[in-house]
Parts: structure tokens; sequence; C-alpha cells
């Protein structure tokens, strides 16, 4: 693959630089996308790198458009990836659940803004539900929550790997905080790293007669029969749960005998984690849990937390009014942990707010 970093380096840029660097690093061949804040740099970023490694970009008419080309071009074998947020993340999951129905390897950057409907264009969490069920199907679909550039920068090399060898539609989920803020982050390419990149090929148009050299390709997006529809939907059930295990990352620090567990995801786990070793150092006992995969949830390994801890309580803390609430408590449903919650949608969350949350609770 070509090389594109060079020698590793260390780089200070905003995330959405990042972002498209590592696309470009990831072996990206096209970008279909159309503006929205805050993701908008890493449209127009790519649009001034790829002419250097021989890449495309295509600016389509609207939201919808853009998702429904990059699943068209992973079918021709292109590896292809689109960039929204807020009111684009919401036209996008048309495409996104046809990408889950088909099965294709497309990869979206979802930089979160604020809702309701256009909202605010600068930061929130409030696209968790969106992004991890936002199609008219089952969620199938794997989604990394990315706390920093560098996760940034890493899950999305991984995130191309992992569409391409799996076949579920990959999401990178940052935020309007990260797309534009600027921070130190290692950039590389793959191969330097030991990463071998999975090469995109094409779902259909192939060689030989089918029945004869091949199987036909079922691409399907619509069934007639519910029974039809009943089969399709369980057999991506089964794939996906078996396929969880290997896909599940996460976090954890201090809960082993820990009198508070705090829960966090995304930008606000550095608050998250500055605030366990603050209250540590307080003699507080608190733990922390980080979901880096929000689909696959790491459901089994917070219950172990939650048991080995002895904790009766767990804060939440998210930019949103409950969205990774309801999926924790979804996740975890039967626990009896006492659940505590800091809402603070649209609203960066600093470590000192989750300090005077927790002495309040205690």
């Amino acid at each position: 693959m070509q090389r594109v970093i060079g020698e590793s380096k260390r780089s200070f840029v905003t995330g959405n630089e990042a972002a498209a660097w590592a696309c470009m690093a990831a072996g990206a061949d096209i970008m279909f996308g159309y503006p929205i804040t805050p993701q908008n740099e890493i449209m127009h970023y790519w649009t001034r790198i790829a002419p250097q490694f021989e890449r495309e970009f295509l600016q389509t008419e609207d939201e919808l458009s853009a998702g429904f080309t990059v699943c068209g071009a992973v079918q021709s074998g292109k590896k292809a990836f689109t960039a929204t947020a807020g009111p684009g993340n919401v036209l996008m999951q048309e495409p996104f659940g046809m990408a889950e129905a088909m099965r294709l390897p497309i990869v979206g950057i979802i930089q979160q803004r604020g809702g309701p409907s256009s909202g605010t264009v600068i930061y929130s969490q409030q696209e968790v539900t969106l992004t991890t069920f936002g199609g008219n199907g089952e969620g199938h679909r794997i989604v990394y929550s990315t706390a920093t550039h560098q996760e940034i920068y890493d899950y999305i090399v991984k995130g191309f790997n992992v569409a391409w060898k799996h076949r579920f539609p990959v999401f990178i989920l940052g935020d309007g905080y990260q797309a534009k803020m600027r921070e130190p982050l290692e950039m590389y390419d793959p191969q330097d790293k030991g990463i071998e990149m999975v090469e995109p090929y094409p779902l259909l148009g192939l060689g030989g007669k089918i029945g004869t050299d091949r199987e036909p390709s079922h691409l399907c997006n619509i069934y007639s029969l519910e029974e039809e529809l009943y089969e399709v939907v369980l057999k991506f059930a089964a794939e996906y749960e078996a396929l969880a295990p290997q896909i599940i990352e996460y976090e954890e620090r201090e809960c082993d005998q820990s009198d508070i567990i705090i829960l966090a995801h995304g930008v606000v786990s550095r608050a998250a984690d500055d605030a366990v070793k603050a209250l540590r150092a307080q003699g507080i006992k608190a733990g922390y849990f980080r979901p880096i995969t929000l689909r696959p949830f790491p459901q089994q390994q917070l219950r172990d937390a939650i048991a080995r801890s002895g904790a009766k309580k767990m804060l939440i803390a998210e930019s949103a009014y409950g969205q990774f609430d309801r999926l924790v408590k979804q996740e975890i449903y039967g626990e009896t942990i006492s659940i505590e919650n800091l809402f603070m949608p649209g609203v960066g969350i600093i470590e000192n707010d989750i300090i005077n949350k927790v002495k309040s609770i205690l």
C-alpha cells in the first residue's frame, strides 16, 4: 500500500485534519460528502491532500446522496467513506440502514453536534442513539467512541479494516470539540505499526459464470416475504453476536474495591479519568469505566466490574440528556447498583463537575 505519512511523526492538528490523514493512510480511495459543521474540515482537508495521492472526492447534492454514493462505491470495490454531523447524520440513516441490510463495508465519521433539529453547531454527545440504533433495523453496526485525536486516527485506520473484514458498517463517533481543537498525536503509516490493511474488493461485476464458476452475489435491501426477512435478520444477528467478543473495547481503572463507578464515553471520559485520580487522592474510592465500542457494547465487562467493585452506586456522565444512560441501562438490565446521573446536554463536562457530583452523592 502507498506510504502517505512516511516516517512516523508527532503532529499538532485539529481532529478533522487527523481524520482526513487517517483515511488517507488507511488507503481510502474516495470520499463522498456534503458540508455540515463541525465536520467540514474533513472534506476541505481531504480535497487538499487527495490529488497528491491520486485519491478522489465528490460533493453530492445532499447527505442522502453522499450516503448512497458511498454504498455504491464500496460495491464496486472502492474503499469509500463519508463524514457528517447532526441533521446530516439523520438524513444518512437511510443509506446507513441499507448498508446494514446489504452488509456493505462503509466507514462514516460522525462529529456530533447538539439537537434538537439543527441545534448548536459546536458540541454535544446527542448523537449516541442515532449512531448506534438510527437505522430501521436492529443496529448491526460497529461504533467506536473516541476521546482523543490519537484515537480518531487509530480507530479510523482500524475501522476500515474491521468494515472490510467483517462486512458491517463502521462509525467513528467524535464530537465538535475534537473536530475543532488542536492537540498532539502520532501520525503513521499502518505498515510501520505492523498493521496489514485489508484490501477492498468488488462485491458486484465479478468474473465467471453464475452457477458454474461462482455463487451469485445476493446484496438485498428489501424482501418480499416476511419469512425471508426473518431468516436474514436472525442470520445477521447470529453473525454479529459471534463477532462481538473480537470487536468490543473498553477502558477500566480503579474499579476493584470502589465506592462508586464513574461511567463516561468519548471526550467526557477524559474528565472522568481526571476526576477519579483527584477523588482517589482525596481518599474517595472512585472507579472508572469507559466503553470504547458503543456497538457492540462491553456488557459483560461492565457487569464484571460492578461485581468486583462492591460499589453501591454508579454515576453516568454525558453531554446529553440520557442517551448514553439509556444504552447502559439496556445493556446491564437486572443489575441492582444504584445509578445516578450527570446530564449536561450540549455543554462540556470538566473534572470538577464530576467531582462535585460524586461528593453530593456520597
